[in-house]
């Protein structure tokens, strides 16, 4: 049986691919959850968090089954982090740090099996659930990889890294691309982020690649979706729990605490999204 990957190829079937970021719960059930609510996809996070290559592996067994994609931030662009994330099930990457057309080209050859790339064989295991008699170009058609190009560099390569066969989707990483601008945390950084992202769509759409972002709320993505963006990240369990408990907490402080019955006030935002557009304002 074929196995396919609905992050692939996406860009003209006009339906966005929404997902999001796990970079706290480690039980394996979260993805369950998550499929549950209607989301597409999950993105685990190893570059800044701490799960260890046997929770993704826990994780990617349980994805497969349920046929719901988990995608795996490694911790670098390198061949032992994307053919080992690879080999236990994970059927996407989300490479980080990603500043040349060199860079780009390890990432697809550690990625992909002949002709595209040079792959270790693992003859037998979960990347082909056990079917040691799966054929190279049906896991080639699992594999989806996006690249972060999050620096000055990157955006000078911005069409030769692009253009890279193998390559399905392109982010910016932009936390770090602010940083490195000068312009984080000041009253430039959403119009200069925005111009970037602008700059990436429209390097997607000269090659024919996807392009993939991480919104905060609903707000921030939909005009995205609508300019062509059809992977989208919105928010993470980290975010919504945080977020979900404050405006819990801040609903039934209200009028609790010593300042007598205040029913006229409006009704808290349980899920903290008025907070996180403040944030990203």
């Amino acid at each position: 049986m074929t196995r396919g990957n609905p992050l692939k190829g996406i860009g003209d079937s006009g339906r966005a691919q929404i997902g999001t970021w796990i970079n706290l719960v480690r039980n394996p059930a979260v993805l369950t959850l998550l499929k549950s609510t209607g989301l597409d996809f999950a993105r685990v996070d190893m570059e800044h968090s701490s799960p260890s290559i046997e929770t993704i592996a826990d994780m990617a067994v349980l994805a497969r089954a349920l046929g719901f994609p988990l995608v795996v931030r490694p911790p670098a662009a390198d061949r032992e982090w994307v053919t080992r994330l690879l080999d236990v099930g994970v059927v996407g990457l989300h490479v980080p740090q990603v500043d040349t057309p060199e860079i780009a080209r390890s990432v697809v050859e550690a990625a992909y099996y002949a002709p595209l790339g040079l792959r270790g064989m693992a003859v037998n295991g979960p990347h082909n659930d056990y079917r040691a008699e799966a054929g190279l170009d049906e896991l080639n058609a699992q594999v989806h990889i996006t690249v972060m190009l999050e620096s000055r560099e990157a955006f000078r390569h911005l069409d030769e890294i692009v253009a890279t066969p193998g390559i399905d989707a392109v982010t910016l990483g932009p936390a770090d691309l602010a940083q490195e601008l000068g312009v984080r945390g000041t009253p430039d950084e959403a119009r200069v982020l925005n111009e970037h992202r602008s700059l990436l769509l429209d390097a997607a759409r000269r090659h024919g690649k996807d392009v993939a972002m991480l919104f905060d709320t609903v707000e921030q993505a939909r005009p995205w979706i609508e300019a062509g963006i059809r992977i989208i990240a919105i928010a993470s369990d980290v975010a919504v729990l945080q977020n979900g408990y404050r405006g819990i907490v801040a609903g039934l402080r209200a009028g609790t605490d010593g300042h007598g019955d205040d029913s006229s006030a409006p009704a808290p935002d349980v899920m903290g999204f008025e907070h996180a557009r403040s944030r990203a304002r």
